[in-house]
């Protein structure tokens, strides 16, 4: 299947609707997701409209009574969709999208339920003390949605190891949070959050926060920085292994979306500082050599030669 005419107008309005928003505010996931057929690229549109809504209420201005009323509401819409119960007349363009791809793809609609665990925890204000606390923030609202992208992709016919698959999608999503958490360090400080572990900020003398353009006095923001880009220097390793086990355009798409976060990840490593003045971003250039080499394969078969090495 690799086209809208399958489904009615009412369900390719609803799509059409969902690729608006992530085209408008999803510009690295939007660069990956347009290497896909029409039906799969339809359906992660979809997965990325509904996230959206999540995050939004999450992070918009409303108290945290609205919040947690709004995002239960969000669960209701998604429990109408997991019981098939939204129709293709029904006022919500993202539920009937969502219902739609859930009836083409096997698609864990739990990692969504996991997403808006996630968010309240943000609404609650909860810090993270190690990295295991934080790793579990990370696997709700990152590595489930690595595990929904998954089930939208497939894995390949008779791929050696598919059953690491959610596994390795699952760390892909940590390895792009904890490169997020890095990027927006001074923006999260500015709305009261702090998501880096309050052991390493102890560690690197940073318990201060993140408020102004220049670093704590007598902090060691370079120290880490480096510690933190290690960590998700060895997820993107370790998630790069579910690349191989994909077809070649799922593949492509992974390898387009998780090579802006990791060629972000650099940038941040090679100018520490440039997280505190402004927000660090890849020229639209860069996005698209990102996009031409996932298409071409070349990731896919390093980590393919990789792999074997491994096995060896």
């Amino acid at each position: 299947m690799d086209g809208p005419a399958s489904v009615s107008a009412a369900v390719q309005a609803a799509y059409s609707y969902c690729e608006t928003v992530t085209g408008a505010q999803a510009r690295n996931f939007a660069y990956g997701i347009r290497l896909l057929p029409t039906d799969k690229r339809q359906a992660m549109s979809a997965l990325y409209a509904f996230s959206r809504r999540v995050d939004d209420i999450g992070d918009g201005p409303l108290g945290a009574a609205e919040k947690r009323e709004r995002l239960e509401g969000t669960r209701e819409v998604l429990d109408r969709v997991r019981r098939g119960a939204v129709s293709e007349d029904d006022t919500d363009p993202v539920a009937v999208a969502l219902a739609d791809a859930a009836t083409r793809f096997p698609i864990p609609l739990e990692g969504l339920d996991e997403l808006i665990d996630g968010v309240l925890m943000d609404v609650h204000g909860e810090t993270y003390e190690t990295w295991d606390d934080l790793r579990a923030y990370c696997r709700c609202v990152a590595g489930a949605i690595g595990r929904l992208s998954l089930g939208v992709f497939g894995t390949q016919p008779g791929v050696p190891g598919a059953e690491r698959a959610a596994e390795y999608a699952d760390t892909l999503g940590l390895a792009l949070q904890l490169t997020n958490i890095l990027r927006d360090v001074r923006e999260d400080a500015a709305n009261g959050r702090v998501y880096l572990p309050a052991d390493d900020l102890a560690k690197f003398g940073c318990s201060a926060g993140f408020h102004t353009a220049t670093p704590p006095p007598g902090a060691d923001f370079t120290g880490l920085v480096h510690f933190e880009v290690r960590r998700a220097r060895a997820l993107f390793a370790e998630g790069y292994r579910l690349l191989p086990m994909l077809d070649r355009r799922s593949g492509a798409c992974v390898a387009a979306m998780a090579g802006i976060y990791r060629r972000l990840l650099d940038r941040i490593a090679a100018d520490p500082e440039a997280v505190l003045r402004g927000r660090v971003s890849l020229p639209g250039h860069e996005k698209a050599y990102v996009a031409i080499r996932g298409l071409s394969g070349i990731d896919t078969r390093h980590i393919s030669r990789q792999s074997l090495r491994g096995r060896v």
